[in-house]
């Protein structure tokens, strides 16, 4: 049975998740939005954990479910049994894509690994998002975001010097494997088109916070330095803080290029400030970093939030807000590109939620509906595209296995 006709560059491409929580249902999110059928295996009775998750459950219900299994199908299946892994090869021969975040070696006690998925289709792509990867003496522990955010670097430089190190208040080491998750099968997508091969992706959860920590490892390596817990700036990048206003509220300015520090300067009445030895310079600016940002600070505290804000902008000086969400919902800029989009929901009515990024001219992808109820696709998924008749479903739901 052909896929139902969505929008976005992944139409026709199916992607059957059997990831919980948070890692691989991300990376599931992200190909639903871009308009790839995704069919969601969730266990019998109790589904993805991430049904009860989240700090505010309005009359029980999580407000992270909707979002995350958004654009979604769901179905139920056990694939602990040998009834339900047959019926999960029988989904995969009608997928290109498998995706998972067990932990490694979760598949193959299952006798679900890769050459037994291959078997049943050679093109498949197997996704899978663990916290050290598929390989390798810690492969087989078990990895939350925060372990792979701490391995991979991001804790250590996270936080006030005198502090222990911090979070981010998200879950962005899963967010982050995800993310690498989906760029890695999109490109196996395309090296499928061009040779009909499926392969596996193997995204690591520290690898992926790795990824972002810029040459850390390189200055450590050549010059012997660690990055160290800086607070709300970075060493030697100057000026690029938080600068307080009369109206009690608090500013970012980031002006640390030359040419758009002299447009600070001119807007703080002070143009021979860029002509300093002491400011002049990136370097020397950052060598004076303290004393220039609380020259700049003295001077935002004579000024109330907007009309600094009016100044900055009008000579080209980047400057912002520190946005909370209820400055997301009332922001202009937020409204006139649908950054924030409100998704019809059966139990909330509407929901707010972050629209689908990146945008693409020609196939944008969007989102068609919030997260579904426990297996809400059966007859949809069993029926319609493996052909099982109600009987069949029946017995297979009484049976616990669906």
């Amino acid at each position: 049975m052909p896929i139902e006709e969505t929008p976005g560059p992944l139409a026709g491409v199916r992607v059957v998740e059997a990831g919980q929580l948070l890692a691989g249902p991300f990376a599931g999110q992200l190909m639903g939005d871009l308009g790839a059928d995704v069919v969601k295996v969730e266990p019998p009775g109790s589904g993805d954990p991430m049904r009860q998750w989240g700090r505010e459950k309005p009359h029980g219900h999580s407000l992270w479910w909707p979002v995350v299994a958004r654009n979604k199908r769901s179905v139920t299946l056990d694939l602990r049994r040998e009834e339900g892994q047959r019926l999960f090869l029988r989904l995969v021969e009608h997928a290109d894509v498998v995706l998972e975040n067990f932990r490694p070696g979760t598949l193959e006690r299952w006798n679900l690994d890769y050459d037994r998925l291959r078997e049943h289709n050679p093109g498949i792509i197997l996704v899978r998002v663990s916290g050290y990867g598929q390989t390798g003496p810690y492969s087989g522990r078990a990895g939350y975001g925060s372990i792979g955010e701490a391995m991979g670097g991001l804790r250590y430089i996270t936080g006030e010097p005198d502090r222990p190190p911090s979070r981010t208040g998200l879950s962005i080491g899963d967010s982050l494997a995800a993310t690498h998750a989906t760029v890695g099968t999109l490109a196996a997508l395309l090296h499928r088109e061009r040779t009909g091969q499926g392969q596996v992706v193997d995204s690591a959860i520290y690898e992926a916070v790795l990824a972002m920590t810029e040459s850390l490892v390189t200055e450590w390596d050549v010059a012997g330095y660690q990055r160290e817990r800086t607070g709300p700036i970075l060493p030697n990048v100057a000026p690029s803080n938080v600068y307080p206003t009369a109206d009690g509220h608090a500013i970012l300015i980031a002006a640390n290029q030359d040419t758009v520090f002299r447009r600070l300067a001119a807007t703080m009445g002070e143009p021979e400030l860029a002509e300093l030895p002491a400011y002049a310079t990136h370097g020397a600016r950052g060598s004076h970093q303290e004393e220039l940002d609380q020259r700049i600070a003295d001077w935002t505290a004579k000024h109330d939030a907007d009309a600094l804000l009016d100044l900055l902008h009008e000579a080209g000086v980047p400057a912002g807000r520190i946005f909370r969400a209820e400055d997301m919902l009332a922001d202009p800029h937020y409204a006139a590109r649908d950054a924030v989009v409100r998704v019809p929901d059966p139990t909330f009515g509407t929901l707010a939620m972050p629209n689908v990024v990146p945008r693409l001219s020609a196939t944008p992808g969007s989102v068609r509906w919030t997260g579904p109820t426990l297996g809400e696709h059966n007859e949809a998924v069993y029926g319609d595209l493996l052909g099982l008749d109600a009987d069949e479903r029946a017995a297979l739901g009484a049976a616990g296995v669906i």
